[in-house]
C-alpha cells in the first residue's frame, strides 16, 4: 500500500505498479521543474504602458500590473509619472527618457533589453507613441529584432473623436495642430477632399487663432473643442466653425483658456460639396468669357474649362459656346 499526499488519494497497487506510477511522476516532476527553470529567466522586452489622460479611474489593471513588475520604468517626465506610480501603490526606479534624450540613448535601451531587461516606457499622460517620442523608441526596438508588448488604454485622440458627436465614420489624426497661420491653411487646404473627421490636439494659448483658421478654411462646417477630457471640468463645445471661432476668441479676450484641448472638423458636408460645385461654375463661366474673347475654339475651349475646374463634359461646353443653365 502507497499514500500520494501529492494527488491526495490512497491506492493499493502492486509493487510493479507502484514502481511504474514513481518513475512517470519523477519524469512529470523532472518536466515541471525544467518549466519551472525556463519560466524564471528573464526574457527582455519593451512595454508600452498606456496611462490615463486624466482620470486616475482609466489606470487599466494590465499597465499597473506591468509598471510594477518591469526592472525599471523610463518615462517622459519623471516626476508625472512618479506620482502616478505613487497613486498606484508602486515603486519603482525611474529613468528620464524624453524628446531629447530618446535619440542619444535609444541604441542603449535595445541593448538592455537584448540582455533580458524588462523596461516599461509611460509618456506624461494617454498612449505613448501617440503624437509621442515613444514612437521612435518602438520603431528601433522593432528594428532590432527585440520583444515589444503594447497595451491598449486611454488616448485623447479617439475620446475626443467619440466625444464629438461628429457621424463621419472615419477620422485622421493629425498629431498637434501648425503653429503657423501659413501652415495651418496649407495643411487644411491638403485635408479639405479627404472624407473623414479631422483630429488634431491644440495648445489653449494657440485654440483661438486656430480656430479662426478653421473657419475661414471651413465655413460650412461643423467642428467641436474637446476640453480637459475625463477631468473635472470636462468640456466638449460643438457648433460651426464660425460660431467657435467667436466663442474661444470672447474667453481668450476675456482672460484666456485653460487645458488640454483637441480639435475635431467634421468631414466634408452636402452643403459644402454644393457651394464648392456653385464656385466652380462661376469661375468656369468667367473663364469661358475670357477663352471665348481670346478666340479659342469650342472644342479647346470646353477642354480646358474641365481641366481647371473639373466641371463635367457637357457643361464645359454650355459654357465654351456662352450658354449657362
Amino acid at each position: 500500500m502507497i499514500v500520494l499526499g501529492r494527488v491526495g488519494f490512497l491506492l493499493s497497487w502492486s509493487a510493479k505498479s507502484q514502481r511504474a506510477f514513481a518513475k512517470v511522476l519523477s519524469l512529470a516532476e523532472n518536466e515541471a521543474v525544467r518549466k519551472s527553470l525556463e519560466g524564471s529567466i528573464m526574457v527582455g522586452k519593451l512595454v508600452v504602458c498606456p496611462t490615463p489622460i486624466g482620470n486616475l479611474g482609466d489606470m487599466t489593471a494590465r499597465s499597473a500590473e506591468s509598471l510594477r513588475a518591469a526592472d525599471v520604468v523610463c518615462a517622459e517626465d519623471t516626476r508625472v509619472t512618479g506620482k502616478l506610480l505613487a497613486a498606484c501603490g508602486i515603486e519603482k526606479r525611474l529613468e528620464r527618457l524624453d524628446e531629447g534624450l530618446i535619440g542619444e540613448r535609444v541604441k542603449a535601451i535595445v541593448a538592455r533589453v537584448r540582455a533580458g531587461e524588462v523596461i516599461a516606457y509611460c509618456s506624461d499622460a494617454g498612449m505613448p507613441g501617440v503624437s509621442d517620442p515613444g514612437l521612435r523608441l518602438v520603431r528601433a526596438c522593432r528594428d532590432a529584432g527585440v520583444p515589444v508588448e503594447v497595451l491598449p488604454g486611454p488616448t485623447a485622440a479617439a475620446t475626443a473623436y467619440v466625444a464629438s458627436g461628429c457621424c463621419n465614420p472615419r477620422f485622421y489624426f493629425g498629431g498637434f495642430f501648425p503653429r503657423k497661420d501659413a501652415e495651418r491653411r496649407a495643411l487644411l487646404d491638403a485635408l479639405r477632399a479627404l472624407d473623414a473627421a479631422l483630429v488634431f490636439y491644440e495648445s489653449p494659448n494657440r485654440v483661438a487663432g486656430a480656430l479662426a483658421c478653421i473657419a475661414e478654411a471651413f465655413p460650412l462646417r461643423e467642428a467641436a473643442v474637446c476640453r480637459e477630457l475625463t477631468k473635472l471640468h470636462e468640456e466638449v463645445l460643438r457648433a460651426p466653425a464660425p460660431a467657435l471661432r467667436d466663442e474661444l476668441a470672447e474667453r481668450e479676450a476675456a482672460g484666456g483658456v485653460k487645458g488640454e484641448i483637441v480639435l475635431v472638423i467634421d468631414g466634408p458636408s452636402e452643403a459644402e460639396g454644393a457651394a464648392a460645385r456653385s464656385a466652380a461654375v462661376d469661375g468656369a463661366a468667367a473663364r469661358a468669357d475670357e477663352l471665348r474673347a481670346a478666340g479659342l475654339r469650342t472644342k479647346e475651349a470646353a477642354r480646358r474649362l474641365m481641366d481647371e475646374f473639373g466641371i463635367a463634359r457637357n457643361e464645359a461646353y454650355d459654357l465654351a459656346m456662352g450658354r449657362r443653365s
